[in-house]
């Protein structure tokens, strides 16, 4: 196509086997998309191409990307809000009639770029180095390999005795992160060999950082997992991470407890607050 179509914090270029994403810079564009910068997505990656009336007087294009197309957005695993959607952009109600015409030369092309769960990323994943500040320590990647140094300000003294940390991309299997913007978010390593069994909170666990506080914000954390995702996983496939055990139920009613002064303070909202709550019971 070779067009161009420009919303309110994205610039979209139409090419013959792909979409060019090119965010703009500014106050009220969502820090993810800056840090991005630009995302190319193979038509090959695309599973569906909506177009829907948004909020006060805008329509939004979205694209939905097959699973396992893209590490960004199996590191956030469902995790991110709509207004931190990379792949959603939004325009003003007047240019809806231009947006359903590129809407529908993208569906016109669906069917030839395939369909269901991609057997490999068919997105690239930002590039190494890359690194942020968690609120128990600082955590770094080359490429290679993961390092955790610990802050003496935040980090537990099980983290502490065990010394700062490194891991090699060969001895990972994959990489779990939840979002700072809930309650409790980290990014944890998971190992490809398990025969010990992992602290069940990542504030004991040598192979996660925690966030809060403005740490490990959305912006930098996410990016830097699905750095670490896509140079895990383009190693080949890796044995298959067991579930966790169930938690004790004792360690469950503290957290309860816990989350429940939190919310009494006001540094928890009543969504959170339930949300959580139905999540840690959710584990006994």
């Amino acid at each position: 196509m070779g067009d161009v179509l420009a919303g309110f914090h994205a610039v979209w270029e139409f090419e013959s086997d792909s979409v060019l994403i090119r965010y703009e810079r500014g106050i009220r564009t969502p820090k993810l998309f800056q840090a991005l910068g630009e995302r190319r997505i193979a038509l090959s990656a695309l599973e569906e191409v909506t177009l829907t009336p948004g909020k006060r007087g805008t329509v939004a294009l979205r694209l939905r990307l097959r699973p396992g197309a893209d590490p960004l957005l199996e590191a956030a695993a469902g995790q991110l809000r709509e207004g931190s959607d990379p792949y959603r952009l939004v325009l003003p109600a007047e240019r809806s009639t231009l947006a359903e015409y590129y809407a529908d030369e993208l569906k016109g092309q669906l069917t030839e770029s395939g369909s269901g769960p991609a057997d490999r990323y068919l997105v690239t994943a930002p590039e190494a180095p890359l690194q942020f500040k968690a609120y128990d320590g600082k955590a770094s990647f080359d490429g290679t390999t993961v390092q955790f140094r610990w802050s003496w300000t935040g980090a537990s003294s099980a983290k502490w005795k065990a010394g700062d940390q490194s891991f090699a991309v060969a001895d990972l299997s994959g990489v779990e992160w939840r979002s700072p913007e809930v309650f409790e978010g980290h990014l944890r390593l998971l190992p490809r060999e398990n025969g010990s069994a992992r602290p069940a909170q990542p504030d004991q666990d040598p192979a996660a950082v925690v966030f809060g506080l403005g740490y490990g914000p959305v912006h930098e954390s996410l990016p830097f997992a699905a750095a670490v995702l896509e140079a895990v996983r383009t190693r080949g496939p890796v044995p298959a991470v067991p579930a966790p055990a169930r938690r004790d139920p004792a360690d469950i009613a503290e957290r309860i407890r816990h989350l429940g002064e939190l919310h009494q303070a006001g540094l928890v909202t009543d969504e959170e607050f339930s949300s959580k709550k139905a999540e840690l019971l959710a584990e006994l």
